[in-house]
């Protein structure tokens, strides 16, 4: 099934001659895959998940495509140029199945450690969308061109959106908590992905010589919320 969606979305890539509408397809892919879950194996837990991630999926989406439609390509795309079926369909398919192991997961039965994955998906939905909103007024605003981001949310983490959407997984985690430990590979890839490798790193790399962001670095934590150093 996901094998499919992507392929739909390499295509529409195809058509469009940019790669980076993968990020638009990744939000949708997962409200995909949890009414996919529902449909076969319907109970509460993914009931809710699916109203919890077509919020966010659906939010992720048009923000996503909003932002990029009158831009140039996303320049983290440009290295997966000579093969990016693989290198970004098929990859981010393969990790948007790992991510979705809570919800493929998803038994029957509702207790307090649910509920209390709907409260962390709460807090990680407001990092990301009051993150996403806090720096697109920021850039909306000419007198900010070259200036770094340091207000509302960013004064205390470099990546609210980060911090929200692992966030978020987490609380997605609890919420179709069932006993099987393997669930746990759904947050813990998200973890990674935004920690070590295509969130933070990736982002940073391109201000590695923005004087004004190093020592933004030096006063901001990356990820965890907190005060100003």
């Amino acid at each position: 099934m996901i094998l499919g969606y992507m392929s739909m979305w390499y295509g529409l890539a195809m058509y469009l001659k940019r790669n980076d509408i993968a990020d638009t397809a990744w939000g949708l892919g997962f409200v995909v895959v949890t009414l996919f879950n529902l449909i076969i194996n319907p109970n509460l837990k993914l009931l809710i998940a699916l109203g919890l991630v077509g919020v966010w999926g659906g939010r992720l989406a048009i923000h996503i495509w909003n932002r990029n439609k009158n831009k140039k390509e996303d320049f983290r795309y440009k290295k997966f140029e000579d093969n990016p079926f693989v290198k970004v369909f098929l990859t981010q398919g393969f990790f948007m199945w790992l991510i979705a192991w809570p919800i493929m997961g998803a038994g029957r039965g509702f207790g307090i450690v649910n509920l209390l994955g709907i409260v962390v998906w709460q807090v990680g939905f407001y990092f990301e969308a009051v993150g996403d909103w806090q720096l697109k007024e920021f850039l909306k605003n000419p007198k900010n061109k070259g200036k770094v981001m340091d207000k509302g949310l960013w004064a205390y983490t470099r990546h609210p959106n980060y911090f929200g959407e692992v966030t978020m997984w987490w609380g997605i985690f609890l919420l179709t908590w069932s006993g099987n430990f393997l669930m746990v590979i759904g947050p813990l890839t998200i973890t990674m992905l935004i920690l070590r490798v295509s969130g933070i790193p990736m982002l940073e790399k391109k201000y590695d010589d923005n004087k004004e962001y190093q020592d933004y670095k030096k006063r901001v934590p990356a990820f965890f919320p907190w005060k100003k150093r």
